[in-house]
């Protein structure tokens, strides 16, 4: 029997349910493990039903409750975590963002990203942080729910509301007369609200824009205060849930880090300086470097043969002082700016602005594992979710391997 044939009878045994009907254990034998922090050579790991049972060199199994998957020429290693998504959204290229939120139907919307999920889990994403529905309210809640009651097939979602934005500082612009908005307004005197309206709506985390393009001439300007970011900061701490700011000025990286939010997406304009502060009041930071690469080729950059606008020199700037500052670098490439499915090309810039292929896997799994709270993941280690893949070659050692996915496993399942 070939090993293709093996697997595909192995994993059509366990498809429509977590416990496999004729064996107890599953036994994954790749190259390699890489664990989430290092790199272990020659070790099996052992699966029962949703967990990781057991991983080692010479593990003990009963073999006739036992099927063994032989990987040969792969590493197996947690399932990645894609640390900022956009579910509803697809390449402004294809659509821009003001038509998608203003013409696309909910429902257009809800089809795509149904399999803009597939595609994610696909390429190896088995949880993704979707940081806001753009005009779609909580639909990302919703379809989190179908996937828990597995009427879809997707990655397990960690879910923003609408982001919170001052009163007249966002939207679709291309109209001179009131449109939807693809956020949540709010002043001072009703941030409470507004974020307790988000948590009721079953939001994980909420989203804030601590600065946007409202400044004379559309230069980017903070739009809220520290205090108010505070007052979003605690509300939303009372009931258990992060916030997380998208900034891309240094003084609205500032002002957030003093306010104590968990993450700033984005920050263009970051410094050493800023970047210690946040390092100093425990602020992860992820840059959506293939985003904003994506945004420049759109706009006619042609990577391989244009010089390197401003902002990618700058960019490289900003990484560089994050690194040397010691901020915790989250994983997330903004994806649905570009392509799902391509979520990896976020994974290989950050290895092209400065970063070892080893730190990035840890910043995938266990990195962003721990920034999310996400106790159970991020980890090939025993009691652990098997949310696991394995990937052909050593990504470790050549990272564009990352992209040959061999094998999905979420919750102990095959996904095909």
């Amino acid at each position: 029997m070939n090993k293709g044939l093996q697997i595909f009878l192995v994993f059509l045994l366990c498809s429509f349910s977590s416990r496999c009907t004729l064996a107890q254990f599953i036994l994954l034998k790749p190259d390699r493990v890489f664990d989430g922090v290092s790199v272990l050579e020659g070790w099996s790991v052992l699966v029962k039903q949703d967990k990781i049972e057991a991983l080692g060199k010479s593990l003990k199994f009963d073999s006739a409750q036992t099927i063994i998957v032989d990987l040969k020429g792969t590493t197996l290693m947690p399932g990645l975590i894609e640390g900022h998504s956009h579910i509803l959204l697809h390449p402004y290229n294809e659509t821009s963002w003001d038509d998608q939120v203003l013409i696309e139907s909910i429902a257009e919307r809800v089809i795509r990203a149904s399999n803009h999920l597939r595609s994610s889990l696909k390429a190896g994403f088995t949880t993704l942080r979707d940081l806001g529905t753009e005009g779609a309210q909580y639909v990302d809640v919703d379809i989190r729910q179908a996937i828990e009651k597995k009427i879809i097939v997707g990655p397990d979602l960690i879910c923003a509301g609408p982001a919170i934005v001052a009163t007249g500082s966002y939207g679709p612009n291309k109209f001179n007369f009131k449109t939807p908005q693809g956020a949540d307004e709010a002043d001072a005197n009703d941030l409470i609200h507004v974020v307790r309206k988000q948590i009721g709506h079953g939001v994980d985390l909420i989203k804030i824009y601590v600065d946007f393009r409202w400044g004379p001439f559309g230069k980017a300007m903070p739009t809220f205060s520290i205090e108010e970011i505070k007052t979003v900061v605690e509300t939303a701490r009372s009931s258990g849930r992060d916030v997380v700011a998208h900034a891309t000025t240094r003084e609205g990286m500032r002002r957030a880090a003093l306010a104590g939010v968990s993450t700033i997406e984005h920050g263009d304009e970051g410094d050493l300086e800023i970047f210690k502060l946040m390092k100093e009041h425990q602020v992860a930071w992820c840059p959506t470097l293939a985003a904003e690469e994506a945004v420049l080729q759109y706009r006619g950059w042609n990577k391989k043969q244009d010089p390197q606008p401003e902002a990618i020199k700058n960019k490289k700037l900003t990484f560089k002082a994050a690194q040397q500052a010691g901020v915790q670098i989250v994983f997330g490439g903004d994806v649905g700016v570009y392509t799902h499915g391509d979520n990896a090309r976020e994974l290989l810039l950050m290895e092209e602005y400065g970063m070892s292929p080893l730190q990035i896997l840890q910043s995938a799994t266990a990195g962003n594992a721990e920034v999310f709270h996400l106790r159970d993941k991020g980890r090939i280690k025993e009691g652990y979710l098997a949310d696991l893949i394995a990937v052909k070659g050593d990504p470790i050692k050549q990272l564009n391997h990352i992209y040959q996915v061999e094998l999905v496993m979420k919750r102990g399942v095959k996904f095909q």
